[in-house]
Formats: structure tokens, C-alpha cells, sequence
């Protein structure tokens, strides 16, 4: 088989066509908290949650937007001076606050010489119609994207990791977002505890019913100092943590399922070694990438190539 042929629709190549150059995403704190631990929704957070994961160097929350837009920039240009930059708003629920505090927030990123647009982290939970109404505005003007942390399509795998809402309102919040032309992207855990292959591999065809633009995936990862790191310790026997030749193996049979133009940002995650307990499996995500690509090319498939619509 041709190394040319199609596998599967990957982010970078999306942003390439979209603004026809290399564009990095800078990943930013706002100083956000969640609903989930606030005690809006619920206390605690969803039990394998922990934001010192997610945050790299330059991200730190006392710091002014601007200020970390600029640093995160400073470490990507040395190597690539032509690049240009979206402003990621990850940590925590990054459309919890007042609408004028969020505009704030994400025209003070959009300022930055370099910036080409925002990605917006939150939860399905947290999107309300005025902050809908401008997001549509301000994708009238720039790039936006939305991320949903959805996690699975399971409502007892929702309730169980206390999410604190069900798949319905990720249905309604991906819905109402798609309908103003906004991006919208969502975030899937794989081998969340009770789930089986056979849910996993429904789940794919579940979410390409909905009208989403962008997917990432990651394998379910035990992180110190997690609600489900300690229900690990107590109960092993409900968790199925992936080997690396089954990740990829089930990532393969995933993707297979996906509908074709779902565009694909990532297929796991790599957390700090000193917070991660399991499953730790010495790889880069650049390998690992390279080894669902190997993969696929050795089993003569593509994205898409079982999706039933």
C-alpha cells in the first residue's frame, strides 16, 4: 500500500488547509474552577480528574493572559519563526464565569500579534445561549473552537465517575453549538471502569451521529492524588488498563467505525511520569501516532472504512 493513502483525517493537516501554514496551539489558564467542584453541580470533580496534568510550564494561572500567551509563544518560535498560534483555554471549565468576564478573558488571547483564532475547553453543563451568541459573533471575526469533555456515551459510566450530567446534555450542547456554524470538538476517555469492547466500539458510531468537527481520544490513565486512583487501589478488578499493543489495537477497530470526516487530534495522553501510577508505557504520542498509522496500514484499513450511517 501507498505511504500517500488515506488513514485518517488528522488535526494538523485541518489547520494547515484551514489558514495554509503551521499553527500551534498555546495552552492557557484562565483561573477557572468547575461546577463539578464548587459545589454547583457537585463536590470533588469527576474521579479521575487532576489539572497538574494537563498544564505545561509556561501555564501558570497568576499570570495575565497576555503574559502567557507571549511565553508560550517565545518557546515555539526559536524553532518555527513563521508558525502562528491559537489560544487554548484548557484547565478546569473555561466557560464558567460571567459573559463579560470571558470576553475578557478571550479577547485580551486574541490580541496577541501571532493569534489566529481560540480553543475553548468546557464541559456540555457549562454553555449557556448568551455565551453562545457571542461565540457565534466572534467566529464571524476569527477562528473558535469548542471542546466538550464528554468522556463516554455510558450514562452509568457518567454517573459512576461522577461527572455530574448525563449524555443528553452533551447531545444538546454539541447541537446548539454546531448549529451556529461554531467548530465543535469533543474529548473521549477509552476503558473508563465498566465499560466493555463492545460499548467502546458502539460508542464510535454513537458520536458520529452528532454533528461534531474534531475528536480526541485518550487512554484511561491512573493519576496520583485521583478519586479513581484510590477506588483502583480498593477494587483492581473493575478497571481494564490497556497494553500498548491492545491500545492501539482497539484505536485501530475505534477509528474504523468513525464517520469519515471526523477530523482526529490525538490518540492519548502522556501525564507527568511522577503523577502517573498506570498504564505507563514509555512512549512518546508522537510514537505512539506512528504506531496506530503502521497499524492501520498493516490491516489494509482506513478511518471510516465500517461506518454505517
Amino acid at each position: 500500500m501507498s505511504e500517500q493513502r488515506f488513514y485518517y483525517n488528522d488535526f494538523s493537516t485541518y489547520l494547515r488547509k484551514r489558514f495554509g501554514c503551521k499553527v500551534q496551539k498555546i495552552t492557557l489558564d484562565g483561573g477557572f474552577t468547575c461546577p463539578n467542584r464548587d459545589g454547583t453541580v457537585g463536590r470533588g470533580g469527576c474521579t479521575f480528574c487532576n489539572n497538574q496534568t494537563f498544564n505545561p510550564a509556561y501555564c501558570h494561572r497568576e499570570k495575565p493572559i497576555r503574559e502567557q500567551m507571549s511565553e508560550g509563544i517565545a518557546f515555539f518560535a526559536h524553532k518555527y519563526p513563521e508558525m502562528r498560534y491559537l489560544a487554548y483555554f484548557q484547565a478546569y471549565t473555561n466557560t464558567y464565569d460571567s459573559l463579560s468576564a470571558l470576553q475578557r478573558r478571550y479577547e485580551e488571547a486574541l490580541s496577541v500579534d501571532g493569534c489566529l483564532g481560540i480553543v475553548i475547553g468546557t464541559r456540555p453543563d457549562c454553555m449557556p445561549g448568551d455565551l453562545l451568541d457571542y461565540l457565534q459573533r466572534l467566529s464571524e471575526q476569527t477562528f473558535v473552537l469548542v471542546e466538550y469533555g464528554v468522556e463516554s456515551t455510558c450514562d452509568a459510566t457518567l454517573s459512576r465517575i461522577n461527572r455530574g450530567h448525563d449524555y443528553a446534555v452533551a447531545v444538546d450542547a454539541v447541537t446548539r453549538t454546531a448549529e451556529r456554524n461554531i467548530p465543535v470538538g469533543v474529548h473521549m476517555i477509552l476503558g473508563l471502569p465498566g465499560e466493555t469492547r463492545q460499548d467502546i466500539m458502539k460508542q464510535a458510531s454513537v458520536l458520529s451521529k452528532l454533528p461534531i468537527t474534531t475528536l480526541k481520544l485518550h487512554q484511561l490513565q491512573l493519576i496520583r492524588g485521583t478519586r479513581m486512583a484510590r477506588e483502583f487501589e480498593e477494587v483492581p478488578s473493575d478497571f481494564h488498563l490497556f497494553t500498548l499493543d491492545g491500545y492501539i489495537e482497539t484505536v485501530v477497530d475505534y477509528v474504523e467505525r468513525l464517520r469519515p470526516d471526523i477530523v482526529l487530534e490525538r490518540f492519548a495522553s502522556q501525564s507527568p511520569k511522577e503523577l502517573l501510577i498506570a498504564p505507563d508505557w514509555g512512549i512518546k504520542n508522537y510514537e505512539l501516532v506512528e504506531m496506530v498509522k503502521r497499524r492501520m496500514r498493516e490491516r489494509d484499513t482506513w478511518q471510516g472504512r465500517l461506518f454505517v450511517g
